[in-house]
């Protein structure tokens, strides 16, 4: 069952003193460039640097005392295992995470640092989920999905909800597609407060399949990307794609250079860090410029954990 416009409102009232109300900055010197007024929502200055804490401290924070006293667990290489190694840590219960021994070790290191025990898997998905089905089977701890679950999608709406309340008169917002769950509780957010306003989502290229899905109106999985928005290299699940194919205006795709330009773009410009992944949603701006031009546009921007040992620049 996915998430409603209530289950957002009260998504917001729970993680309200746990996550920041993150700030909306602009830039006119980008503004000059894309044509149109854009409004950053800043959730690379969200807990653990990334969007992730919204969704996984509702989730942990809805889980019965019966249900936390045996922990949870997940699969994830990045933003949602540091954010549910977090969450965990602040209601005080064990939290195990399964990575794959190729995942940056600047997550490796804070996922540690959260107190949460990682379990090694090969870097496939197969590899993931039979790691994460032994981890369940071993400790009975609940597990919670990186972004296929309702409680996830409506914390990660949130932010959207914010970013509406702290800016008028928005004509569109854009955000980046992964899994989708950030992109659907956008969707449900925006749409919930004013039905008017546009929402696109924003994909790379080499890992277009919710633009891909979209346009097929069924469910298209990814095959193996290597693009360097590497938060952006799942696939949509029907849940989340019931969502973007309901509420979303469209989703432009962008090429590597375009996207690493617009992470340099921010970095110069704006004088903030970005990671790859939400630099999609500017690069993907010069594609919506037609209809957009001189637009007040909300952008996600979803996070900042950068390695600094692998800059593209």
């Amino acid at each position: 069952m996915g998430p409603t416009f209530d289950d957002i409102l009260d998504a917001a009232r729970r993680i309200e003193g746990e996550a920041h109300r993150t700030p909306v900055m602009t830039c006119a010197s980008i503004d000059a460039i894309v044509g149109m007024t854009l409004f950053f929502k800043c959730e690379n200055f969200q807990k653990v640097g990334a969007f992730k804490f919204r969704g996984a401290t509702n989730a942990v924070r809805l889980l019965s005392e019966e249900e936390a006293a045996k922990g949870v667990a997940t699969h994830s290489s990045g933003n949602h295992a540091q954010a549910l190694a977090l969450a965990a840590k602040r209601r005080g219960i064990p939290a195990w995470i399964v990575m794959p021994m190729n995942a940056p070790g600047v997550k490796r290191r804070a996922v540690e640092g959260y107190g949460a025990t990682i379990v090694d898997c090969e870097p496939t998905l197969e590899a993931r989920e039979t790691t994460a089905a032994k981890v369940l089977e071993d400790t009975h701890a609940t597990f919670i999905h990186p972004y296929d679950d309702a409680r996830i999608i409506a914390g990660a709406g949130t932010a959207a909800l914010e970013l509406m309340n702290q800016v008028e008169d928005l004509d569109a917002v854009i955000a980046p597609v992964g899994g989708g769950g950030l992109c659907s509780g956008t969707a449900i957010a925006v749409k919930g407060l004013n039905p008017a306003v546009e929402v696109y989502g924003a994909e790379p290229r080499l890992a277009d399949d919710a633009h891909r899905s979209l346009e097929a109106g069924q469910l298209i999985p990814l095959e193996h990307t290597d693009t360097i928005a590497d938060g952006l290299r799942t696939s949509l699940s029907d849940l989340t794609f019931s969502i973007l194919h309901a509420h979303l205006a469209g989703i432009p795709t962008v090429a590597e250079e375009e996207i690493v330009n617009a992470m340099r773009l921010v970095w110069e410009r704006m004088k903030i860090i970005i990671e790859p992944s939400c630099a999609v949603p500017l690069a993907a701006c010069a594609r919506l410029h037609p209809h957009l031009a001189d637009k007040r546009v909300g952008i996600i921007l979803s996070g900042g954990n950068v390695d600094l040992e692998a800059l593209p620049f």
